[in-house]
């Protein structure tokens, strides 16, 4: 994994500075939508797929 990691370092920082400052919809304050908060919190789809693989 550590090396998984180490190879897609520059992809993974860039998928997570790509959404640094934008708004993201979580459907609502106090009950917010599981998916959409799923998404906002996890936004790096190189990374989600390394960690699935554990």
């Amino acid at each position: 994994m550590a090396e998984k990691l180490a190879a897609a370092e520059k992809a993974i920082v860039d998928e997570l500075i790509s959404v640094q400052g934008k708004p993201a919809d979580v459907g609502g304050y106090y009950q917010p939508d599981d998916a959409l908060g799923d998404k906002a919190m996890r936004p790096s789809a190189t990374l989600n797929a390394i960690l699935a693989g554990i």
